[in-house]
């Protein structure tokens, strides 16, 4: 185990400390010369070191002045790398499309999430670091929460693997995990038959599907029509939209979701 970067600026953070995790959330990404990467929470540079080195277009945001200095130090001679003062939280987000890689602050891996993933965003691929717990949350086949039903049904999240908080410093109390995200093929075109689809269905989750949708567009996408509709995936759902999308007038998306 290599020695781990001095911690103790931000509170709360966590610095990766093993280098070989951060070139795999990298390299995970498929990232290639003509890319933009958004990384958040620069930090002391352990996954920017790996990103300036694909050759793309790297923005890695971080807050603390301290790092900030230390950063642009660091990588003065990387013209593809800028390092952008900022909170996360606050900056415009591209817009042209973008990967993103990032060891998230647990408290604000929904924050970051729901900035990146809900609105009319030009993510296209994410290797992320956040909290073991959320990730199983957010991966799960049935989502309990309508907004991460939202974006399991316009991206693939994957729970790749498990990292041990021992590859933190200072070590976190629970585990880690890398999670990824990559955009599917879901058209823009149909987000506002998602939208109702998801919403009618997360009202009435122990409703049998039949009573919320007409029968024959649900077995034209593979849900059993006496299935309730809490035991249905988000892309199945996805998939009815699509169907039904074509030829009909839905209601607006909520301007949370839209903006």
């Amino acid at each position: 185990m290599p020695s781990a970067p001095r911690a103790g600026r931000s509170a709360g953070m966590h610095f990766l400390a093993t280098p070989a995790i951060a070139a795999q959330l990298v390299q995970s990404c498929a990232i290639g010369g003509d890319d933009l990467v958004l990384e958040i929470g620069a930090g002391q540079g352990a996954l920017t070191r790996h990103l300036a080195a694909t050759g793309a277009r790297v923005l890695a945001v971080e807050r603390d002045e301290h790092f900030v200095r230390r950063l642009t130090t660091r990588f003065d001679d990387r013209p593809n790398v800028r390092v952008v003062h900022a909170d996360v939280r606050d900056i415009p987000l591209p817009r042209r499309r973008f990967h993103l890689v990032a060891n998230i602050p647990y408290a604000l891996s929904t924050t970051i999430l729901r900035r990146v993933l809900t609105g009319h965003t030009t993510l296209h691929r994410a290797a992320l670091l956040v909290e073991w717990g959320f990730a199983k949350r957010i991966c799960a086949s049935v989502p309990s929460r309508l907004e991460q039903a939202w974006w399991a049904a316009r991206f693939d999240l994957e729970l790749v693997s498990r990292v041990g908080a021992r590859h933190f410093s200072p070590p976190p109390r629970v585990d880690s995990a890398h999670l990824a995200i990559r955009r599917n093929d879901f058209p823009r075109s149909a987000e506002r038959a998602l939208w109702t689809v998801l919403s009618t269905a997360y009202r009435r989750p122990t409703a049998p599907a039949q009573l919320l949708f007409d029968r024959r567009a649900l077995r034209h996408v593979g849900i059993q029509p006496a299935e309730p509709a809490g035991t249905v995936t988000p892309q199945r759902w996805a998939r009815l939209a699509r169907h039904l999308s074509p030829g009909r007038a839905w209601p607006a998306l909520p301007k949370r979701i839209r903006d």
